[in-house]
């Protein structure tokens, strides 16, 4: 139902539908793509240490030691490095303060599906480029000299929810080819197979990188993204928070990114446990007759030979194992598992021999 007092905006948009987060005991959660391994220590500590009397105070609102972590991280300046309230309002003020130009903006067909909705919030043409038969990427289409006058690119690599990596070089070519427009990369899950285009900020001013401490950190419930790439770049995102939200980052979010960004071993230990059972999932699956896409992600994407994707979606649901189906033209056979634990990973198994013997 709409409102007489709601403002066209209200009435027009069509939210992003994020994946469900059931409330149930005993559930095998693989819809999300959320670290199965939990936060390091030294960041529930740092958390810890924080909850004092300093609660009372407003946080820095510069954020300045977490950015100088992250740039010491990187190899990068604190100028060249934005924090905000997770990745998602990153890329929200990506798209007011970078991609609105009163020109369409381009990302993939199959993509995050956060990015219509942000452009139908801020009024935004877009306009999506078809992935493969493969669900790849095609540069060809974005370096096309037939394209009309362009407001942005965005994508994810590894791209979201197909988990397809893109090259460097592939990236590269598409940054080279519009100079004078933002090309946005998000990287939510590069640490888990894709190679970061980080070093390319050093040679153009027009790529603006995005990445999440959901994943690869097990910071899911922080809320903690950012954004790299050029100072002018980073200038015009914190225009757009201090217009917003000085404040977007807590006290108690501040000192977990910052150990989160600390404690390299523990960070790389969790990826190589990740990516170790991705390999070991993908071949399981494909022994029961799914067809596995490539990925970097923290995550599969999976058709079966002679099973619907709904129909094993419902099927695992009934057996409390929930993954992500996509209603969706071209992916709507597809189911998006999350990598668990070993235990995780061997309870969707036994979920799906059943449902395959049936």
């Amino acid at each position: 139902m709409n409102s007489p007092l709601w403002s066209n905006v209200v009435t027009q948009l069509t939210p992003y539908v994020p994946g469900e987060q059931p409330a149930g005991v005993g559930l095998v959660k693989l819809n999300t793509n959320e670290n199965p391994y939990g936060p390091s220590p030294k960041v529930v500590a740092a958390i810890a240490s924080a909850l004092d009397d300093s609660l009372r105070l407003y946080p820095d609102p510069t954020a300045s030691k977490l950015r100088e972590t992250i740039a010491t991280y990187y190899q990068l300046t604190p100028e060249q490095v934005f924090v905000g309230n997770g990745s998602d309002e990153v890329l929200a003020f990506v798209f007011q303060g970078l991609l609105a130009h009163g020109r369409p903006i381009l990302f993939p067909d199959i993509s995050y599906s956060f990015y219509p909705v942000y452009c139908q919030l801020y009024g935004i043409e877009f306009q999506t480029m078809a992935l493969d038969e493969h669900l790849n990427i095609q540069v060809a289409d974005y370096i096309s000299p037939q394209l009309p006058a362009i407001g942005g690119i965005i994508f994810p690599n590894p791209n979201a929810p197909t988990g397809r990596v893109l090259p460097l070089d592939a990236i590269e070519e598409i940054i080279k080819a519009h100079p004078n427009t933002v090309v946005v990369i998000d990287e939510a899950y590069i640490d888990f197979g894709g190679e970061t285009a980080i070093p390319l900020i050093a040679r153009y001013s027009n790529v603006l990188i995005t990445q999440s401490l959901s994943k690869s950190r097990a910071l899911a419930g922080l809320r903690v993204g950012l954004a790299l790439g050029h100072p002018l770049l980073i200038e015009a995102l914190v225009r757009i928070k201090d217009s917003f939200n000085s404040y977007p980052l807590d006290r108690l979010a501040l000192a977990g990114a910052t150990a989160a960004f600390e404690d390299q071993d523990y960070f790389l230990t969790t990826c190589a446990k990740i990516i170790r059972e991705r390999a070991l999932l993908t071949q399981a699956l494909s022994e029961r007759g799914f067809n596995v896409l490539p990925s970097g992600a923290n995550f599969l994407f999976v058709t079966h030979k002679h099973q619907s994707g709904l129909g094993l979606y419902q099927g695992l649901r009934a057996q409390n194992v929930i993954v992500r189906h996509f209603n969706k033209p071209r992916i709507n056979e597809y189911l998006r598992i999350t990598i668990g634990t070993p235990k995780e990973n061997a309870a969707l198994l036994a979920a799906l021999d059943v449902l395959l013997a049936a």
